[in-house]
């Protein structure tokens, strides 16, 4: 079995599209909330969401990349080749075979979904785009890495909903673990923020409609309302140890366990017993070889919808026991939104550089915490922290769990 190192990684997302900024983001609570500014949002109730900012698409991209690439893919390439950049590998050494992909999205192309078929509907069929089906299906962002990094391994784009970043990045553990693969760019990339999208989860009711951008995306608080639509990517550029050695590569962090599995119980919500998800958090453990008393952080999926929360809380006692009323748990998504596919690529980049940099980032905007909630949620500003382990957990519409576990990078 090959251990499993991160050399890279690339982010896109509301609180900063470089490694500097993000860092320094989840250090000091930076809130990337803010109100909608891509269309008119006031016939959906909702005005806020985590929109990316300032994104230098001029540092990869040309004119004709944004005509043939939806925005989730500008994203998961953009992502990808700041995170291969960093781990300074050269392709030209590289056994490209042997070097795969997986990067996922819950949606794909949804902004290209909704434009073309208003176009259709407008203008007629024959006026479809002849890029439409390659703009919008989700495998396309994979299939856009693999293409402009020349990656000739395996690629594929998990879909499962809010848990496809975190399915992808252990899928793609597993495959350089058991000898599949050498290097893997993973991780997952989202841009969902359209009339379509908003539409959408406000009609389920999952969408917080709170007009302040400092009070709407509120995990573990008393007043939470749901969660607020974000968007950008997140990706991990893994290798084995021995590869990552032979051309000395500096090592940032180790992937040590992956559990995935299914609550198979309700299409949005999850098991209130907490069982799925507690169920993964052991399977994390159980491949690394480690108790619930190793654990230090839980990088919570913490959407700040009621049920969410409340069931995330029971299903880390139920994977934990009496260790997980006292492990540092927090949100991220308080500051960037929930990516949806996306999420897990962000928050594994989050949980690698609270690691490295030995803090807890904080859940922000908590006035009051829910006393139904019993963690030890660190509240409105990071801490230092002496860290080795590090869950990092994402769930998904139709009861899917997938959780990461990550270790401090030793030599």
């Amino acid at each position: 079995m090959n251990r499993v190192v991160i050399t890279g990684y690339g982010v896109v997302s509301p609180i900063g599209n470089d490694p500097e900024t993000f860092l320094a983001s989840l250090k000091n609570g930076t809130n990337g909330i803010d109100k909608i500014t891509k269309f008119d949002a006031e016939d959906t109730g909702v005005s806020v969401a985590g929109e990316v900012k300032d994104f230098p698409r001029e540092k990869y991209f040309k004119k004709k990349d944004t005509k043939r690439m939806d925005l989730f893919s500008l994203y998961g390439v953009y992502a990808a080749l700041d995170a291969l950049e960093m781990a300074k590998l050269d392709t030209e050494k590289t056994d490209m075979d042997r070097f795969g992909v997986m990067v996922g999205s819950g949606i794909g192309g949804l902004p290209t979904i909704q434009e073309q078929v208003t176009r259709m509907n407008e203008k007629g069929a024959d006026r479809v785009s002849p890029m439409f089906v390659p703009m919008s299906i989700v495998n396309m962002v994979a299939g856009n890495i693999a293409m402009r990094v020349g990656a000739r391994g395996i690629c594929t784009s998990t879909v499962t909903a809010c848990a496809s970043g975190n399915n992808s990045i252990g899928e793609a553990f597993r495959n350089i673990k058991h000898g599949y693969q050498d290097v893997m760019l993973a991780g997952g990339s989202e841009s969902t923020i359209c009339e379509i999208g908003i539409a959408g989860f406000a009609s389920l009711t999952a969408l917080s409609r709170n007009e302040d951008p400092d009070h709407a995306s509120t995990p573990f608080d008393t007043n939470r309302s749901g969660f607020v639509m974000g968007e950008g990517a997140g990706v991990l550029l893994l290798e084995s140890l021995e590869h990552a050695q032979a051309r000395g590569a500096n090592i940032l962090g180790e992937v040590v366990g992956y559990g995935a599995n299914c609550d198979a119980y309700h299409m949005t919500a999850p098991n209130p017993d907490g069982s799925g998800a507690g169920k993964a958090m052991k399977l994390a453990m159980e491949e690394a070889v480690i108790t619930p008393e190793q654990i230090d952080y839980i990088n919570a999926h913490g959407t700040a919808t009621p049920a969410n929360d409340v069931s995330e809380a029971t299903a880390i006692h139920y994977g934990l026991g009496e260790r997980g009323k006292d492990i540092y748990v927090s949100s991220t998504k308080s500051m960037t939104g929930h990516l949806l596919g996306a999420a897990g690529g962000i928050e594994s980049v989050a949980s690698l550089l609270a690691l490295q940099h030995q803090f807890v980032p904080a859940s922000i905007n908590i006035e009051e915490k829910d006393p139904e909630i019993d963690l030890n949620v660190v509240q409105n500003q990071s801490i230092d922290a002496n860290l080795e382990y590090v869950l990092s957990n994402s769930m998904g519409f139709g009861g899917h769990n997938a959780v990461l576990l990550m270790k401090r990078w030793e030599a």
